[in-house]
């Protein structure tokens, strides 16, 4: 049985790390309300863009010829791109473990299809579990999520995707990362960001739309022109609004986390306590019988 001490010395200790916790779970809430700001001014942009490609690309030419090269898909593909977004640190449950999942699920059907995919870490975390495993990885871009970054980062990462996709290096790109839905509930989203296949899914939300009237843009320069610029801009915008997704549900998943932590910390430190009391009830009581033993072995 623990001596008292010992017990004492585990109230301790507890106690310390329910300090540390309660701390970091401040420190995550702050940065959270920061994310948080960030990712709701960044959707309606987002949105809205694709709005606007969706209607520029009903007017482009039909034939594969003519049309962007970044909206043509591939005959056969053989080739992948996956860029996976994690987080560089670990306490935030399982955050983390549930991205890593979502890739290796996508890896596992490529496989079994006989496409080799290459993978574009950025985040520490799944940089090691696949640089353990012997993943075939491109690049890494590490100190980016869950930190202050800018637009520059998404056009980085995006034009090497364009870059090896326009190269005939790669058939198709696509990314995970974490969407925010709620405090409670990160998602792990997997998205194809090239060939662009958001354009189809906005003209289709159109067509089931019932509009009354649709303004007809006047494009200068004209509409190809346009869109050479605004389709690497489009994955630009979608791996940007991936990272300030992941990067909030990082801080989301840290102060849920911590939170669980500062509670089990207090369910520990009663349930230490009730056994500290125990441990001293019974050593009191042992003393009692050693003092009343010696009285009556004096008496006799």
């Amino acid at each position: 049985m623990a001596t008292l001490k010992d017990i004492k010395t585990k109230i301790t200790a507890v106690q310390k790390t329910q300090k540390i916790v309660k701390a970091m779970n401040m420190v995550a809430t702050s940065k959270l309300r920061g994310a948080q700001e960030k990712m709701e001014a960044f959707r309606p942009y987002a949105n809205k863009f694709a709005e606007v490609l969706g209607s520029l690309s009903e007017r482009v030419e039909a034939d594969e010829e003519h049309a962007p090269p970044l909206l043509v898909p591939r005959a056969e593909v053989k080739n992948v791109d996956l860029l996976i977004m994690t987080s560089d640190r670990g306490l935030c449950g399982s955050f983390n473990t549930n991205l890593i999942i979502k890739a290796e699920r996508f890896l596992k059907e490529k496989a079994g299809q006989d496409i080799e995919v290459r993978l574009i870490c950025m985040g520490r975390k799944g940089r090691d579990y696949f640089r353990r495993r012997k993943y075939n990885i491109r690049s890494e871009h590490i100190g980016i999520v869950g930190a202050r970054f800018g637009f520059s980062v998404a056009v980085n990462a995006g034009t090497e995707l364009i870059d090896s996709f326009l190269n005939g290096e790669t058939d198709e790109a696509h990314v995970i990362f974490s969407e925010f839905v709620s405090m409670a509930r990160q998602m792990p989203t997997l998205k194809q960001l090239i060939p662009i296949a958001g354009v189809e899914k906005v003209e289709q939300a159109q067509e089931a739309e019932p509009v009354g009237y649709i303004p007809e843009h006047i494009c200068e320069p004209s509409v190809e022109e346009l869109m050479a610029v605004m389709l690497p801009k489009h994955v630009y915008v979608q791996i940007f609004g991936g990272l300030l997704e992941t990067s909030t549900s990082e801080h989301a998943a840290r102060m849920q986390a911590m939170e669980n932590a500062t509670s089990n910390c207090a369910d520990m430190i009663v349930s230490l306590t009730m056994v500290y009391n125990k441990a001293r009830q019974a050593a009191i009581t042992a003393e009692l019988m050693d003092i009343v033993g010696g009285a009556e072995a004096l008496k006799g």
